[in-house]
């Protein structure tokens, strides 16, 4: 029986918000440990490595060099650099860098989604001429890339994964406390959601960069994710075929994290537009879908695209309890009558948690420093979250200027 009147809401608003906050908490634990796995390390895939750039003048170089030099026999992998509506020198500098420089121009098609696709067609082209792939590897321009991946993507592929997410790492994590708190971000995410996934055997969300994709899903499904995050576009409409993403922690890419709250801002707007965007058009299909399938990979893909309206009535439920400190009781609090114990537990988690991880990845001594502003980085979320609802339909791609230019030698003598 409610109390008050506005326990009709409250009630069934707080056992949403407790059951997210659990589910996101049990399965964040088993992002702690790493099963054994004994891996296939005989190169026999061959890879079209692809590099999406527009107008990447700064760091395109380094990248190819980097690339050239992976730890994979260089007869079963190309370097292929697509230079995406760019009016800089990006083609010549990847071409003199040893890539191969696909230009591409289209006024109205704008994002990395449609030049992934474009650059696709090309790659089943070129099996009319005897030029065949086992699968593609994806990166972007401001990356740097560990020499094991192209061998641990191998050993997924040999192994029957189709759809594989590198560990997202950071090239610059200790520049600015802005692109510190971004990398551990990263590094949470890494562990309490796509390791600790794959553990439990649901599914991973590719990330952008660091993708392997066989060829085989590319053409009996096709790419058609050109949304502003095209990578969790994919990794819906693949998860609704049955197929689900891997997660292969010991190929890294090295992402270059925004220097300045006002990037980060401008970046997560993006992916919190891109996100709506995809939970509201793929949602019901993944319901059904896995309500046919009988697969609680997909159920668990909804709960994913759900995240941000998690967020948004966090947010909402934060600021009615605030007016009720100020105002007197007018609704029930359901976490009165919780376990003492079970509310230090969670409480106690959300902080121990990143820690755990800093010390899993060997973060330095800045880092943890960075910590300390950590919290500032996951309340900005709210507002921008807020904002991504609103223009949720606005699906106008913005380019991300990178300009930390080091060499793949150079970044492990910061490490």
């Amino acid at each position: 029986m409610f109390i008050f009147p506005f326990d009709f809401v409250m009630i069934p608003l707080q056992i949403i918000l407790f059951i997210f906050t659990m589910y996101f908490f049990i399965i964040g634990f088993f992002g702690m440990f790493r099963f054994h796995e004994d891996k296939i390390l005989t190169p026999s895939k061959k890879f079209a490595v692809l590099v999406a750039a527009h107008n990447e003048h700064a760091v395109i170089g380094q990248l190819v060099e980097n690339l050239q030099e992976l730890n994979y026999p260089k007869n079963l992998y190309d370097i292929y650099v697509i230079a995406d509506n760019c009016s800089d020198n990006t083609a010549q500098i990847a071409r003199e860098a040893g890539g191969i420089v696909c230009e591409r121009f289209d006024d109205t098609k704008k994002s990395k989604g449609y030049a992934l696709e474009w650059m696709f067609e090309k790659l089943f082209e070129m099996e009319k001429t005897g030029t065949i792939y086992d699968a593609v590897a994806i990166f972007d321009a401001d990356n740097l890339v560990h020499p094991q991946f192209l061998i641990e993507m191998n050993n997924r592929l040999l192994k029957g994964d189709r759809i594989i997410q590198g560990f997202l790492d950071a090239k610059n994590p200790y520049d600015t406390w802005v692109s510190g708190t971004f990398a551990i971000a990263f590094w949470v995410i890494d562990h309490v959601s796509h390791l600790a996934k794959t553990n439990i055997g649901l599914s991973a969300v590719l990330g952008g960069t660091g993708m392997c994709i066989t060829i085989d899903v590319l053409k009996k499904y096709g790419w058609r994710a050109t949304c502003l995050t095209e990578d969790m576009e994919f990794t819906m409409k693949s998860l609704a075929e049955g197929i689900k993403t891997t997660w292969a922690h010991d190929a890294i890419v090295y992402d270059e994290k925004p220097l300045t709250f006002r990037q980060s801002w401008v970046q997560r707007g993006r992916w919190a537009q891109g996100q709506f965007d995809v939970a509201h058009r793929f949602i019901p299909k993944m319901l059904k879908e896995g309500w046919k399938r009988r697969d609680i990979r997909i159920w668990d893909g909804c709960i994913y695209l759900l995240q941000p309206h998690f967020l948004m009535l966090s947010a909402i439920f934060i600021i009615i309890s605030y007016i009720q400190l100020a105002t007197g009781q007018f609704y029930t609090s359901i976490y009165s009558f919780m376990p003492n114990k079970l509310m230090t537990a969670i409480m106690i988690g959300q902080y121990a948690l990143p820690m755990i991880i800093l010390v899993k990845v060997h973060a330095k001594l800045k880092a943890w420093y960075y910590l300390l502003f950590y919290p500032l980085f996951i309340y900005s979320w709210l507002p921008i979250i807020f904002l991504g609802f609103v223009r949720r339909k606005n699906h106008e791609w913005a380019h991300t200027e990178h300009t930390r230019s080091m060499s793949y030698k150079d970044f492990k003598k910061h490490l």
